[in-house]
Parts: C-alpha cells; structure tokens; sequence
C-alpha cells in the first residue's frame, strides 16, 4: 500500500536527485555525499526522509551501509501518478 509519504518525499530535489543516482547501482552515503553542498545531518535528514517512505533500503556490508532504490515503491508512486492522471500503463 503506497503512502503519502513517498509523494512528500519527492517534493526536495535533492530527493529526487538521489534516488536518480540510485537507479542504477547502490551507493553509500559518502558517495553520494559529494554530489550536494550540504551538511552530513542534512543529508543524513533526507536518507531518513526516504527510507521513512520506503522509497529507499539500506544493506550493511562491512562498515558501509549502501542505500538502494526501492523498485517496488518506485512503481506504485508511477503507477498511483498515472492512475491519477488517467494514463493506461503499458503492458
């Protein structure tokens, strides 16, 4: 069941830009880190923004944990949004 929380999450372009980065490969936080201006607690309070709407997951490996897009998340919030809209989803 998707919840608003992953529409809310979408709203930052910050946000938006990670899970663009995440598409195509897990990363950490220090690897994404380098893409932002910003501090570690603010980009610490957008991995938590995500995580909280299940559009990201996280995987311990050692000392890193690696975050990753949530594929399944990702289509309900496509889906809900075309749903809306009144676009059939191709098959």
């Amino acid at each position: 069941m998707l919840n608003n929380n992953a529409f809310k999450a979408l709203a930052h372009p910050i946000r938006r830009d990670i899970l663009k980065r995440l598409r195509d490969r897990p990363h950490t936080a220090g690897e994404l880190a380098v893409h932002y201006d910003i501090s570690k607690p603010s980009l610490s309070t957008h991995f938590t923004v995500l995580k909280d709407a299940r559009l990201v997951q996280t995987e311990r490996k050692g000392n890193h944990i690696y975050y990753r897009l949530n594929a399944t998340v990702a289509d309900e919030v496509l889906s809900s949004l075309m749903t809306l809209f009144g676009i059939e989803k191709e098959t």
